[in-house]
């Protein structure tokens, strides 16, 4: 399994519709969920994933802060081979990364209340109420280093 992290601009038109293509068949499709999935905020942002020879198996998008929220964020969060351990180990490269890259210490992310625990579980904290994006419930959560 290969981490690739590149920012948008870096990515070639093959990286960039496997990763338009696996976004759009869980995030508008399996989720019934027609929105603007593709938007402005993948031209600023870094994406980061792993892949195989059989192509990507899990995904994230990172967001520079002051773009779609205060801080710096990470969104658009998949794993194909879901409850494996994947989806965590990619989050976890995440952070990792932003801390590195950006030298921040707080991380925000807009989450699907379903998947509260999964961020729970890397150390995110809810910070918000419910709230809909898209007619499915979210709420905002927010990672601070120790």
């Amino acid at each position: 399994m290969e981490l690739v992290v590149k920012h948008f601009n870096e990515l070639n038109t093959k990286e960039l519709f496997d990763i338009y293509k696996l976004r759009v068949s869980v995030f508008v499709v399996e989720q019934n969920c027609p929105y603007q999935e593709i938007d402005d905020t993948d031209l600023v942002s870094y994406h980061m994933y792993y892949k195989d020879k059989d192509g990507i198996k899990a995904y994230l998008r990172i967001v520079p802060k002051n773009v779609t929220m205060e801080d710096v964020s990470i969104g658009r969060v998949i794993s194909m081979d879901r409850r494996k351990g994947l989806g965590s180990k990619l989050l976890n490269e995440g952070i990792n990364f932003i801390k590195n890259k950006f030298y921040v210490n707080k991380i925000g992310i807009e989450a699907q209340v379903y998947a509260k625990t999964f961020y729970e579980l890397q150390g995110f904290k809810q910070i918000s109420d419910e709230f809909l994006i898209d007619d499915i419930p979210h709420i905002k959560m927010l990672y601070e280093a120790l």
